[in-house]
């Protein structure tokens, strides 16, 4: 799971290139996760009416809300790319009711098998080792 949050983080402005639904569905539990243990900081400084605490929380919930927005846009973008559409389908969340269901259908669907016009399959083995490949150069 680490790998594929590192890996978002790594690529948190490159809106090129393909995700695979790993990489995005781990970034999306890593979120739920943070959010889910400062919110509930926030609930027991709340509780314990500790004005430090709840200022220090909310902050800490700021700050993480700007740090996962860039790497967010980023993976959904890639991960339509690997769906073979183009990121301005991020735009259908914005309809009431049913763009966020549609965009949720997207981010489940299988990604296209082999490479498209965003790029080589991220599932292929060759591409995986060349993955490799870069990441132990670093």
């Amino acid at each position: 799971m680490l790998e594929y949050v590192q890996k978002c983080f790594r690529h948190y402005v490159d809106f090129s290139g393909r995700a695979r639904r790993k990489e995005y569905w781990f970034f999306v539990l890593f979120e739920i996760l943070v959010i889910f243990v400062l919110t509930n900081l926030l609930g027991v400084f709340i509780a314990l009416d500790s004005m430090g605490g709840v200022i220090l929380t909310s902050v800490l919930l700021v700050i993480f809300a700007l740090a996962v927005l860039l790497p967010g846009l980023a993976v959904i973008v890639r991960r339509l790319h690997d769906i073979d559409k183009s990121g301005g389908w991020f735009f259908i969340n914005f309809i009431p009711f049913v763009g966020f269901i549609w965009l949720l259908v997207l981010m489940c669907k299988a990604g296209t098998v082999g490479e498209n016009r965003y790029g080589a399959d991220p599932k292929a083995p060759e591409h995986n080792e060349t993955e490799s490949l870069k990441n132990g150069a670093e």
